[in-house]
């Protein structure tokens, strides 16, 4: 009874002193006109591709932002004239599986990056912070030579196939998902696993049956971005896949570009593709978002 009578005015003191630091950052009618210029620049240019996409063809070309007549035949086109079921399939396997390996591979590497002492240990978590600032616009042409070269030397088909695409994801998103996953850890009291191996649990028991549930929302962090370097990446995509096995994104691009030159540009197909093409991530992001937020914050303050 007592923690509970005094766990509302605590909450209710952190959440107007939160409102009293806004508003000394900004004057009060500045606050709500900055709201409000954030909030349309993000509004405005969703509303207009939903309109769009529910509008004609026909339609959208004169310039209409309201639509004259809703109709959701874009909606239907789009599956014969952007080739977009083959793409989403194709970023679903893709980005899950680089999401999935990702996580747990960052996860195990993280622990012994944590919670052992050898050498290189240092130079190994600077190396992780530098692979970060290596734009992936250098890193284009030699996976591709290498790629091309395991296939020329070893007889392994790479270049066109999902499992490669797969590989080169999962190069870029690794040192990001371990460098998530270190910083949580950090902050995790090594009484727990001192605990867990009184009991006699092994060292694999603490890390899947202690340190994984506790460090499940960092875990689903490191996922979802690493999902989303899948989804999202047009430019690897587009050099590492053929048609059968190309992306979404590559499909959306390929569509728009094709279309671009005709006597009736298809803008609502396109403004539909588009959002076919976010949905999945929007629901991942509605999903997972109270651990999006856990996962953030955590780990940056011991």
């Amino acid at each position: 009874m007592t923690a509970t009578a005094t766990a509302v005015p605590v909450r209710r003191r952190g959440n107007r002193a939160a409102a009293d630091e806004a508003h000394r950052l900004l004057p009060r009618p500045l606050l709500v006109i900055v709201t409000v210029i954030l909030c349309a620049m993000v509004l405005v240019p969703t509303s207009y591709i939903v309109l769009a996409s529910l509008n004609t063809d026909l339609g959208v070309a004169e310039g209409q932002f309201w639509p004259s007549t809703f109709s959701l035949e874009s909606y239907t086109k789009i599956w014969t004239t952007a080739n977009l079921a083959t793409g989403l399939v194709n970023s679903l396997i893709v980005s899950a599986c680089t999401a999935f390996a990702s996580a747990l591979l960052g996860t195990v590497t993280a622990y012994v990056l944590v919670r052992y002492t050898f050498t290189g240990r240092v130079t190994i978590l600077r190396g992780l912070v530098g692979l970060q600032s290596i734009p992936g616009t250098l890193m284009l042409l030699p996976v591709f030579v290498l790629f091309s070269s395991a296939g020329n030397y070893l007889g392994v088909t790479v270049v066109g196939t999902r499992w490669g695409l797969f590989v080169a994801y999962l190069t870029f998103a690794l040192p990001f998902s371990t460098w998530v996953m270190v910083t949580y850890l950090r902050g995790l009291p090594r009484e727990l696993e001192e605990a867990g191996r009184v009991d006699g649990a092994s060292t694999l028991t603490v890390l899947f049956r202690i340190i994984v549930p506790l460090s499940l929302p960092a875990i689903v962090v490191s996922a979802i971005f690493a999902f989303l370097l899948g989804w999202n990446d047009v430019l690897f995509a587009s050099v590492l896949t053929r048609p059968e096995t190309q992306t979404a994104a590559v499909a959306l691009s390929t569509f728009g570009a094709t279309q671009e030159g005709g006597a009736l540009p298809v803008y609502s197909q396109v403004m539909a593709a588009a959002l076919v093409s976010a949905a999945p991530v929007v629901l991942l992001y509605l999903m997972f978002q109270r651990y999006l937020v856990g996962g953030l914050t955590a780990g940056g303050v011991k």
